[in-house]
């Protein structure tokens, strides 16, 4: 089913006799798998609202993300949370969406300096299990009132109510950018340093590690003249980690960074991919703990990748930990075994079951797609 409006969505649902598997683009096939009818929103595309003095842009949900980002570059703007791509990663060939995106909370490695997805939704209109039209939030960025269903929106990966129109904050583009790199620092001294860096007055949006390649890179942005001074001076107060190589250039620091982004290193390797979220100054002795085959460090250490054998627990191999493992990459039958998203302590699990209760009483959005 690909309903080409709003209603005829809300007509689809309402008529469902079971389960219902929704899709955006169909790039991003993280969760337990779900059996039941395909309802892709892929046909509910089109920008509604762009004020570029405002910095606001509404858009229906199944437009593809490149649409956005074409329309955001030609007034020199941008999504400021940097969306992952996870097509090399997972391997598929369609088009994201920018329902996908807010579904999954997609964010990359500007969320430590600006924030999630979550961050920039303004408002969003959504059609819950009933097949009833809901909306919250607005289109600008004073309104504020009522019932904060727009975070709830982000990250429930389609459980709560099917996304149409999604209301965002942009922000300008950047004049320059640079990307400051050590070299040979052990997993302890790439966090340390990435933290000296992120703690500094400098402006740091982004923070990787690279253990494989010994390398660890740390992303400046903004106008030339501060890009150079704020490179040079990171480099200095780095100065006890080793000498700083700087590449500049907003070309080279965005190829660079996107590749950081979307872990193409680990495209067409062999294994699960799990992405673990702790505190930084705990995740190498987290990573040390995995077996993991390969690592990479993101949001100054406090994202990890892991490349891990073919339905290796992670969570086994951890034990008890602060933070959350969610299982990215892997077979369908990996992902039916072992929890996809990090268990839910009692309290939480019951807020959450109370919360698809009430916006999808019939149990028919993507369920068990979160466990």
């Amino acid at each position: 089913m690909t309903p080409a409006s709003e209603a005829e969505l809300s007509e689809a649902i309402r008529a469902a006799e079971g389960p219902l598997r929704i899709v955006g683009g169909g790039t991003r096939p993280i969760g337990t798998p779900v059996e039941g009818a395909t309802l892709s929103t892929d046909a509910l595309t089109g920008i509604e609202l762009y004020e570029p003095g405002a910095l606001t842009l509404v858009v229906k949900s199944g437009t593809p993300v490149a649409a956005v980002e074409a329309a955001l570059e030609a007034e020199g703007q941008r999504l400021p949370f940097e969306p992952i791509d996870h097509r090399p990663l997972l391997g598929t060939k369609n088009v994201p969406t920018i329902g996908g995106i807010v579904a999954t909370n997609a964010s990359g490695p500007r969320r430590i300096a600006v924030g999630a997805c979550r961050d920039f939704m303004l408002g969003v209109r959504f059609v819950d299990g009933r097949g009833t039209i809901l909306k919250n939030g607005g289109r600008v960025m004073k309104n504020v009132t009522g019932y904060d269903l727009v975070k709830l929106m982000a990250g429930s990966y389609g459980t709560l109510g099917i996304l149409t129109e999604v209301a965002l904050k942009v922000l300008p583009d950047v004049d320059d950018a640079a990307t400051v790199t050590l070299s040979g620092l052990s997993d302890v001294d790439a966090v340390r340093a990435m933290s000296a860096a992120l703690g500094s007055p400098f402006e740091v949006s982004g923070a990787a590690h690279d253990p494989e390649a010994g390398a660890t890179y740390l992303r400046i942005e903004g106008f030339a003249t501060s890009v150079a001074y704020r490179a040079g001076r990171i480099s200095d107060l780095l100065a006890q980690f080793g000498t700083a190589d700087v590449t500049h250039g907003k070309a080279a620091t965005a190829e660079t960074w996107a590749a950081i982004r979307d872990v193409t290193d680990f495209a067409g390797r062999d294994g699960d991919v799990w992405r673990l979220s702790v505190k930084p100054s705990d995740a190498p002795a987290l990573v040390a703990k995995s077996g993991a085959e390969a690592v990479r460090y993101d949001w100054g250490g406090g994202l990890v990748w892991l490349l891990m054998p073919e339905g290796a627990d992670l969570r086994a191999k951890l034990g008890t930990f602060r933070g959350h493992a969610t299982l990215i990459r892997a077979s369908d039958d990996t992902r039916r075994a072992l929890p996809v998203f990090q268990p839910e302590n009692p309290v939480v699990a019951r807020l959450s079951e109370g919360l698809r209760a009430k916006f999808d009483p019939r149990g028919i959005l993507n369920p068990g797609v979160m466990g």
